[in-house]
């Protein structure tokens, strides 16, 4: 049997990097080698065992990428946009697949990232479930049919606590009935109304979010024309559904060319 794969939990403080450990412990193919926090935080320089609530297991939470990345595989990065940025150069530079499940990029940092998977490997999705990925083939297929009297409407409901809107999730999706109908979303995309906003412009896509409570993801994308309405929908009710799906994309990322993947590679959607 090949040894557990090597991996870094950045962020593993926060709910996603907690999630991360947990999955990873339990799973038989993967161990966690190393965690990393933010400089300053109070976890770093203790064990993260301890931290976690549990007994020492001997990883210490560092805030040095460049120390904590030395031996490892994999790093899995749930976190903020510059904070990754900056960790997916060190991770190319020392040969570390980096799984980058953070969202709320700007163009210049995806432009970044973009630069950067010339020299490492990155896999990047908004959403790392199995069900989500499913659901954007769904989407581009379907919005692939059905001509413009079909009205698309992305819906989504985060957490409280959830700081970008749309979703990195409900943009992947808008990508894909962009994709679909063969347009671009940059030009389509209608983030926000308010007011008197005179009538829907055919052939527009539409966002609507919902942030309240403990919402861990829901997303619905609609095509609503006159007499019908279809509706793709996904819910998830555990975190863990993202977790294991990073940890695939871990296992999927050893032995690749470097280049810039996506969650629909790793499932060969």
């Amino acid at each position: 049997m090949s040894e557990p794969l090597a991996i870094v939990v950045n962020g593993v403080s926060g709910r996603m990097g907690r999630m991360l450990v947990e999955v990873i412990n339990a799973s038989d193919k993967a161990r966690v080698c190393g965690a990393l926090e933010r400089p300053g935080h109070a976890w770093v320089g203790k064990d993260l065992g301890e931290m976690l609530g549990g007994t020492a297991t001997g990883v210490i939470v560092g805030e040095d990428p460049a120390q904590v990345l030395k031996g490892a595989q994999a790093v899995i990065d749930f976190t903020a946009p510059a904070a990754t940025v900056a960790l997916a150069r060190t991770a190319a530079q020392m040969g570390v697949a980096h799984i980058i499940g953070t969202t709320g990029f700007t163009p210049a940092h995806l432009a970044e990232l973009q630069e950067i998977a010339q020299a490492g490997v990155i896999v990047r999705a908004g959403n790392m479930s199995l069900g989500v990925n499913l659901l954007t083939a769904l989407t581009r297929k379907v919005a692939e049919a059905l001509d413009s009297d079909y009205d698309i409407e992305i819906i989504e409901g985060h957490h409280r606590h959830k700081v970008d809107a749309p979703s990195g999730t409900a943009l992947m999706l808008g990508e894909a009935a962009a994709e679909g109908r063969g347009v671009s979303l940059e030009d389509h995309a209608v983030r926000a109304r308010d007011g008197i906003t005179g009538a829907r412009e055919k052939g527009s896509i539409g966002f609507a979010v919902v942030r309240g409570g403990d919402i861990i993801g829901e997303h619905d994308v609609m095509f609503a024309a006159d007499g019908e309405r279809l509706i793709l929908r996904h819910i998830a009710s555990d975190r863990a559904v993202f977790a294991r799906g990073a940890l695939k994309a871990a296992l999927w990322a050893q032995g690749r060319e470097a280049g810039e993947y996506d969650m629909m590679a790793v499932l060969g959607l």
